[in-house]
């Protein structure tokens, strides 16, 4: 492993958000302690809003900033190592930051549209921002963690930081799906625990100071010395209880409920980024036990779990008429999509499937933030009942139509990039019988949306329906979240190739071989000096 950087970045990252959350969930809001201003419920819900915007701001910038220094010097660290960004945490670092901002902005229409048709009171408006703060919180410090143990005690305590806001409305259905949440992430993530220990047992006798044995960098480092059947069972406990938490069949069946469930926004946060956090620990352990026993036996169960969450959930999701259900059997696809990318391995699978991570967060977020849209002017998110979106409020139903056939997997929108990858990699790996089989049930899944695109968005809208988009405060969010949608389907920005590619490497554990976007995104790596440079190539030098 490189050496990192001392950095404060991580733990200011970290403070900001916990800092709201606690002020927002302990403070006692009583109206007689406030300013006079904010004496009434609009004015409170005002004050709630500018506190929120600041703690996304917040997060962005700070996401930005370690971001920025990551690809300049390299992997930082701070508290003795046991906070540590390097360029596979930075992915997913900046994930939180754009997708927290763009679901956090929604949230304040969405909420007050909810706060208007008395869903929710000022009390439990609080209580959202408060939590989602909160939430923040939780997923940075997973991937922000170096500790093993502290990786497990943050994805644990995403269950907590999030199960008040699936359950926010207080209605049976919501309140079930939290519940269910609840028990079946913690009893999953219990199993993470146990292969977290058993790395760490291991790592204690081997290592000459047992106190770096909780640390990741440490582990990676001596992973040749640890025991290869106790590195396997410990796989296999990681895969089961953080898979849980990242929706990968079998233990997938919270999911569904909760994205429903929840407040869109929260379900953009679900979909877009929680999922991928529980894969970051997956990929750390994968990394671990790559170094132990090599790749045939990760890869093994990495392409059986993955193909069977694409093709379970392509079926399911066809036959749904819940349009959030529908999106949530999309993304437990999608995660299967990601996993089978990770199992064909290389340089070219593990580039394929970051950014499938990347393209699929913003583009969930995107879409479940327009099925918000839909909910707050049909009332409903029966698809039956949810006709000609187009007519009703046209720009809804052009970004509905958007997210359909970027899901899809159409050009020239990003998914269509980081799938056809995905493919490449499995075809060149030698896989292309799983290929075809993923294949055959992105069709199924291809179907569904195309449904939703005629019947929904193109169909005929019910004539009692008042005609008028919702308001600019929640489409606007949606815009940005489209520009970037299609931004990445026509080209890779060179920041994020050159951060994919050394993520790529980490995982690779220096491998830096050429890595291949697409056809017309083609990049090489090398090594210059220690340092990893990235540079755009022709065909002709290709096939050179």
């Amino acid at each position: 492993m490189t050496a990192m950087v001392p950095s404060i970045l991580p733990p200011l990252l970290l403070i900001g958000p916990l800092a709201v959350a606690l002020f927002l969930l302990t403070l006692p809001w009583f109206r007689e302690s406030l300013p006079e201003a904010f004496a009434t419920d609009r004015g409170s819900v005002t004050l709630l809003e500018r506190i929120h915007l600041g703690s996304i701001g917040y997060v962005f910038l700070l996401s930005v900033a370690a971001l920025i220094q990551v690809l300049s010097n390299g992997a930082i660290s701070a508290f003795g190592d046991w906070l540590f960004v390097d360029a596979l945490g930075a992915v997913f670092m900046m994930l939180i930051g754009v997708v927290g901002l763009m679901t956090g902005l929604y949230s304040i229409a969405y909420i007050r549209h909810d706060l208007e048709s008395g869903a929710i009171d000022a009390g439990k408006v609080r209580i959202y921002y408060g939590f989602f703060s909160l939430f923040l919180f939780t997923m940075l410090l997973a991937v922000t963690a170096n500790n093993i143990i502290m990786m497990w005690a943050a994805i644990e305590a995403t269950t907590l930081g999030s199960a008040f806001l699936v359950g926010l409305y207080g209605q049976k259905s919501s309140l079930e799906a939290a519940w269910k949440y609840v028990i079946i992430c913690t009893v999953g993530v219990a199993f993470g625990l146990y292969g977290t220990v058993l790395v760490f047992s291991n790592a204690a006798d081997v290592l000459a100071d047992p106190h770096q044995a909780v640390l990741w960098t440490a582990l990676v480092g001596h992973a040749a010395e640890l025991d290869p059947m106790l590195v396997k069972l410990a796989f296999v406990f990681a895969l089961i209880g953080f898979g849980t938490k990242a929706g990968i069949f079998p233990m997938h069946a919270w999911l569904p409920d909760a994205h429903s469930e929840a407040p869109s926004p929260v379900s953009g946060l679900l979909s877009g980024v929680l999922l991928k956090c529980a894969l970051l620990i997956v990929i750390r352990f994968y990394v671990i036990t790559v170094g132990t026993v090599g790749t045939g036996f990760p890869q093994m169960l990495l392409l059986t779990l993955g193909l069977l969450s694409v093709g379970v959930s392509s079926l399911l999701f066809f036959v749904q008429q819940d349009l959030k259900r529908k999106l949530a059997y999309s993304s437990i696809e999608n995660v299967g999509l990601i996993v089978v990318a990770l199992g064909v391995g290389g340089p070219l699978g593990i580039a394929a499937a970051l950014l499938h991570t990347i393209n699929h967060s913003v583009t969930k977020a995107l879409f479940f933030c327009s099925a918000g849209n839909v909910l707050m002017k049909y009332g409903t998110r029966d698809l039956r009942a949810v006709k000609g979106v187009l007519r009703v409020a046209p720009a809804t139903g052009l970004l509905m139509m958007g997210c359909a056939l970027a899901l899809a997997g159409f050009p020239p929108f990003n998914i269509f990039v980081s799938e056809f990858m995905v493919f490449m990699a499995g075809l060149n790996e030698g896989y292309g019988w799983i290929m075809a089989l993923c294949a055959l049930f992105l069709c199924i899944t291809i179907a569904g949306l195309v449904k939703i695109v005629a019947d929904s968005v193109l169909g005929k809208s019910p004539e009692t329906m008042a005609k008028g988009d919702v308001g600019w405060k929640a489409l606007a969010p949606l815009g940005v979240l489209a520009v970037l949608v299609l931004t990445l389907g026509f080209a890779v920005p060179q920041p994020l190739s050159t951060l994919v590619q050394q993520a790529t490497a980490v995982v690779m554990n220096g491998d830096s071989r050429p890595v291949v976007a697409a056809p017309w995104q083609t990049y090489d790596t090398v090594r210059a000096g220690g340092q990893l440079v990235t540079g755009s190539l022709s065909q002709t030098e290709i096939s050179k």
